[in-house]
């Protein structure tokens, strides 16, 4: 595939900004003895860095950074990632000094302030959940999973069942699940869906044995279903000996209304920079805690923060302790304290209402989305959806038009693309998650997009196949982009 640059006038690179001879800066007279060069079979010769001044540099990295596209700029439907809005006073709460100054090696008595704020989310994220106990020190929702897969298998071992070596996935898992399965020395197998998009029960009962450690399970899935079998389910894994465990990927969409760990999950993760509204994207920072019912509680990565009752006056009221059969530290510290910080502030905020709001309001972003849409795109499940939507393109296709297609096409229309190709199970898929925050305008002008595109897609497939027009890069050879991108100036 081509590179296609268009503009080229409007983005020039360094390259064609150079001028031999133009200088940058000015270094300062030296105030240290002069050292000699590098010998000469050292030097590199082959850099051929830009000769510019530096307002040109200044101006070409400001033209760059403006071509970025984010949550303050405009919609960001990326389904299963919840690129929500993130309130700006929460960074404000991390400059705090005495927050944004304190440093995990300090005394106990001496960080008291940020010690009762990982407390008090413990407590909060246990009550969301409706388990037991928290530890907060996975540092992203896959290092929640792993951990949780460690904690069942430390489980498993204590009780003379080490041999178990079978984690169970549904067909619409993460990627990350099988990753984390086979990284903690599991097998994994895949439980296929059923004709509505649920989990298959007989399929779960022909793979259930003394071999199962457990079952990951997101809810609501990643097809935006709510699993009504989810008891019987647990049930089937208990019986077997093996235990639930809980992506909390998608747990705004049931926020304040369904706790896991009242429906059979043991272990769960709950990613902070999703749900509870802190930075995300670029790899992160992110934050995945994992909330173990009583039986997995023991076996929490370290640290977690305890509260002591009674302490006198020259003892510490919060402290860091270890659980009793703790898989050990996954961490260097506590936790991404700057994210939990921020979590902990947007809970605060909201209340108990405000998060139940939270759930409410994705649902029916999401619901208003298919209703709009259902007669333009093929839908997965023709069912009622939870916090996100998933199409699939099969009809454009068969004009010639795929769901990357629409997708780009979108980029011309301002809007960021959705998540494409994913579940797998949905051929062309096209994966929408509104989130709780944008408007009722923000999704009539997304869906009059997608209108337009499908109506495009009947009468000129050739403009959405090369779409986008409006952008200074239009198609690229993606996979080699992934694959050996080119990282130089």
């Amino acid at each position: 595939m081509t590179t296609t640059i268009e503009h080229a006038d409007r983005n020039p690179t360094l390259r064609d900004l150079s001028s031999p001879g133009v200088v940058g800066t000015t270094l300062p007279d030296l105030d240290v003895p002069a050292a000699a060069p590098p010998p000469e079979e050292l030097l590199r010769l082959d850099l051929g860095l830009p000769e510019v001044s530096e307002l040109e540099l200044i101006r070409h990295f400001t033209r760059l950074s403006q071509l970025n596209f984010g949550i303050d700029e405009g919609f960001y439907p990326l389904g299963s990632c919840t690129m929500k809005y993130n309130p700006k006073w929460h960074e404000e709460v991390a400059r705090l000094p005495g927050f944004a100054q304190v440093h995990p090696l300090q005394p106990e008595d001496a960080a008291q302030g940020a010690l009762q704020v990982m407390y008090q989310l413990q407590s909060i994220l246990a009550e969301v959940t409706g388990v037991k106990a928290v530890s907060l020190a996975p540092l992203a929702g896959a290092h929640g999973e792993m951990a949780g897969l460690l904690m069942i298998r430390a489980y498993h071992k204590g009780r003379g069942q080490g041999s178990r070596a079978q984690i169970l996935i549904p067909d619409t898992a993460h990627g990350t699940n099988a990753a984390s399965g086979h990284m903690c020395g599991y097998d994994v197998a895949t439980v296929t869906s059923d004709s509505q998009g649920n989990m298959d029960l007989e399929a779960l009962k022909r793979l259930a044995s003394p071999q199962v450690a457990g079952l990951m399970l997101t809810l609501p899935s990643t097809l935006g279903l709510f699993d009504p079998n989810i008891l019987e389910i647990c049930e089937i894994v208990h019986q077997c000996g093996g235990l639930v465990y809980g992506d909390g990927a998608n747990l705004n969409a049931i926020l304040g209304r369904v706790k896991l760990g009242e429906l059979g999950f043991d272990v769960i993760h709950s990613n902070l920079h999703k749900t509870f509204s802190t930075p995300h994207g670029g790899g992160g920072p992110g934050a995945g805690p994992v909330c173990a019912a009583e039986s997995l509680a023991p076996f929490l990565p370290a640290p977690v923060v305890y509260r002591r009752d009674g302490a006198s006056s020259d003892e510490a009221e919060y402290y860091v302790g270890r659980p009793q059969h703790s898989i050990g530290k996954i961490s260097a510290f506590h936790c991404n304290f700057g994210v939990v910080l921020r979590a902990f502030a947007y809970i605060r905020l909201l209340g108990e209402a405000g998060l139940r709001e939270i759930s409410e309001n994705a649902v029916i972003n999401a619901n208003y989305l298919m209703s709009q849409l259902k007669e333009d795109y093929v839908l997965s499940h023709d069912r009622i959806y939870t916090h996100e939507v998933v199409f699939s393109a099969s009809k454009q296709k068969a004009l010639g038009v795929r769901a990357l297609d629409i997708s780009k096409r979108l980029m011309d229309y301002g809007f960021h693309p959705p998540t494409m190709y994913f579940p797998l199970v949905v051929p062309e898929a096209l994966m929408i998650e509104p989130t709780e925050c944008e408007s009722k305008r923000t999704l009539d002008q997304f869906i009059d997009a997608m209108k337009a595109i499908a109506r495009e897609a009947e009468e000129d497939p050739e403009l959405v196949k090369g779409a986008p027009h409006t952008t200074p890069v239009s198609r690229l050879d993606e996979a080699t982009a992934a694959r050996r991108p080119n990282l130089r100036w």
